[in-house]
Formats: structure tokens, C-alpha cells, sequence
């Protein structure tokens, strides 16, 4: 089962970290990274050995910059070294690393990032449970917790280029979320 999952990315990928660990709190699956700004109080280092071992799956984050980072190889060398089980987002055209260079990547397009993140969203759910949402209510801003939407209607949805549909339950107005983030959109 998994629950946990430790993002390894580059300084100047942290917005794409940002955006994956929003759509993986949204399925509730907690993450870590070394480069949130939690526990500041403890080394660089002892944050990212605590995080990797603490997690059931590590992504990294591999564009350009993230394949040149030292810091980014040694995160994959432990995550390989403490046998992490290693799902890749990597960007077009950049080549994995030695170490995970065997693994089936997820290939994004920086300006369609989104998609990536939905099909590793479908990934998790064929390999765990994932049976909750999250949805912060654009209007409100209160949180709630409901059902995830079934595969085959986030694929119906995907397939016709069309929002999933909830209430929020707080101020009872109709939300459209993004059916590869499960992210609110605001109508427009």
C-alpha cells in the first residue's frame, strides 16, 4: 500500500514539486521533499535519509537542470540503494540517470504538466487504494473530504474534454474540477 512519497527534485523544479505534492495531498497520499521549508531545525541531509526512508514510493523530478544536480543523483543513488520503489516524471528529451535508466518513465511537456500528473494519479490508483478526495471549495475555502470519482468517469471525462462535477458542501455551490489533478476550476 502506499501512502507516502518522498519528491526529489532540483531548486529550480520546485514549482512542479509544488504541483504534484497539491495533486497528491488531493488523492491523500502524503509526500515529502527535501527542499520544503518543514524541520528546517534538522541538516539537509538527515531530512532527506528520514524522507526516503520514510516513504513507500520516490518520484523524482528530472528535467534538464534536475539531471545536472548532485544532490538530485544522490536522493535517486539512496532511494536505489534502500530499494524504493521509483515511478520517474521526466521531462522530454532528457535522459534518465544510470542508476533508474531501466524504469518506464512518465514523460511530461513542461506546458502540459497536468497531464503528466494525471496519468501517474492513474498509475497509484492501479497500484494502491486510493478511495478519498480532498477538494479545498474555491468559493469558501473550507475543505472537504469525499469519494474519488471511479476510473472509468475520470477517463469518460479525460476522453471528452470535459470537467468532473461535485457540491461543495459547505456553501453547496457546484465545483468542476480538473479530472487529472482533481484541482477546483473556477468557471469562466
Amino acid at each position: 500500500m502506499i501512502s507516502k512519497i518522498y519528491i526529489a527534485h532540483c531548486e529550480q523544479d520546485e514549482p512542479l514539486a509544488q504541483e504534484l505534492a497539491r495533486a497528491l495531498w488531493a488523492v491523500e497520499l502524503e509526500s515529502f521533499s527535501s527542499l520544503y521549508k518543514k524541520a528546517r531545525i534538522l541538516p539537509l541531509g538527515e531530512r532527506i535519509r528520514f524522507g526516503i526512508r520514510q516513504s513507500d514510493c520516490f518520484i523524482p523530478i528530472l528535467t534538464q537542470e534536475g539531471t545536472r544536480s548532485p544532490e538530485m543523483n544522490q536522493e535517486i543513488g539512496l532511494a536505489v540503494g534502500t530499494d524504493q520503489f521509483v515511478i520517474p516524471l521526466v521531462e522530454a528529451g532528457v535522459e534518465l540517470p544510470i542508476l533508474i535508466s531501466h524504469l518506464q518513465p512518465i514523460v511530461f511537456y513542461p506546458e502540459a504538466y497536468e497531464d503528466a500528473l494525471g496519468k501517474l494519479i492513474q498509475n497509484l490508483r492501479e497500484l494502491t487504494r486510493l478511495d478519498w478526495l480532498k477538494i479545498k471549495c474555491p468559493y469558501c475555502g473550507e475543505e472537504m473530504t469525499q469519494y474519488i470519482s471511479p476510473q472509468e468517469e475520470v477517463e469518460r471525462a479525460l476522453l471528452a474534454g470535459t470537467h468532473l462535477g461535485t457540491r461543495c458542501s459547505y456553501c453547496q455551490k457546484n465545483i468542476r474540477l480538473d479530472p487529472r489533478t482533481f484541482r477546483p476550476v473556477l468557471h469562466q
